[in-house]
């Protein structure tokens, strides 16, 4: 591997544009090894907070891929783009102590990977939280994820796993946090909001140092079969479909925040997540404005053997293309407006079948 694909968020460098995002996949050692092996900058470990209900709640978790028409997909089966997974999740089954032990044991290991394994936090209390950032920083773990935007808000009981969409919640939760820790805080926010670029700028004047975004949404599908919702309940839902949506959302943050970058380099930069499948779709997040990618839902229904052939695909484009990871940044974040664009000559007409 060059230093073509390095990347910077904030005072971090990272060997590549790619990141193993939080899940099931990441839960213990071997998952997490694996992903180091595969050559990613980092792995998000598998969240955790305070709460019992949301330890407990993984043992409720299920999952599904379904095909292009809706149709459930054999786990086993074969690889398919256009597959989308829902799961209905919850945080690991870890007590916080021996969480903390094995993903520090990991951070510790991913220096000879020249790699990163991040601690992630998913927000319940205000206050555990803080406690639980700095025994964090306390061990020694080099960067702080913390969640405030799970898609599983409004399902889950007692607030164990909350969707912040409140820009003043979210500036006063980033803050008190920063003031307790030192280390790197990234900020990962909901995408089910009008207005996500308004809760990354919330996070930023708070204080933190990344804001990974946008987050999954919640579905409903039914079952032509059954006649009943498929997993028989609201689920969290990934796909290649959700590309051009997260894109969207990056270039208007990265536009929102144009005075923040130069020449490549982000003063705040932002990790794009939902919608990545290959190394291809993290190209087109950094054009659109990110300076790193995490990927989760690929990884899971496919093994960590997508992130080696990502990285293989953006060291490929880069060479071809004779650039930097970091001089893709927001080049296509700056789109026109309609009235900009040049009359056309009826174009719409090819497209309509009689």
């Amino acid at each position: 591997m060059t230093d073509r694909a390095a990347v910077s968020v904030g005072n971090i460098k990272l060997k590549n544009p790619l990141i193993c995002a939080s899940g099931e996949h990441v839960m213990d050692r071997n998952g997490i090894r694996a992903a180091l092996n595969s050559g990613v900058a980092a792995v998000v470990a598998k969240s955790t907070n305070e709460t019992v209900a949301a330890r407990e709640q993984i043992k409720k978790a299920d999952y599904l891929l379904l095909d292009e028409n809706w149709n459930a997909i054999a786990a086993d089966g074969p690889s398919e783009r256009a597959a989308t997974f829902i799961c209905r999740s919850g945080l690991t089954p870890q007590s916080f102590e021996e969480w903390l032990a094995m993903v520090v044991e990991m951070d510790n290991e991913a220096r000879a990977y020249d790699a990163y394994v991040i601690a992630s936090i998913v927000l319940a209390d205000l206050d555990a939280a803080v406690m639980m950032s700095q025994q964090i920083e306390q061990a020694g773990i080099r960067i702080l994820e913390l969640n405030v935007g799970t898609p599983y808000g409004d399902e889950v009981e007692n607030g164990c796993v909350p969707t912040e969409r409140s820009s003043d919640r979210i500036e006063t939760i980033v803050g008190t946090v920063r003031k307790a820790i030192k280390i790197p805080l990234w900020v990962k926010i909901t995408g089910q909001s009008e207005q996500v670029d308004q809760l990354v700028l919330a996070a930023r004047r708070a204080g933190a140092d990344s804001v990974v975004a946008p987050g999954r949404f919640m579905g409903m599908i039914p079952d032509l079969e059954t006649q009943r919702p498929y997993l028989d309940t609201n689920v969290g839902v990934g796909g290649y479909w959700n590309l051009p949506l997260t894109c969207y959302w990056l270039a208007q943050i990265y536009c929102a925040l144009e005075d923040q970058y130069l020449d490549g380099q982000a003063a705040f930069p932002l990790v794009g997540t939902n919608g990545a499948r290959s190394g291809e779709d993290v190209l087109r997040f950094l054009l659109a404005g990110a300076s790193a990618v995490e990927m989760a839902s690929a990884v899971l229904s496919d093994g960590t053997q997508v992130l080696s052939e990502a990285i293989d695909r953006i060291e490929d484009y880069l060479q071809v293309n004779d650039t930097q990871a970091s001089r893709l940044i927001g080049k296509a974040a700056k789109v026109k407006k309609f009235a900009e664009m040049p009359d056309q000559k009826e174009p719409w007409k090819q497209f309509i079948r009689q």
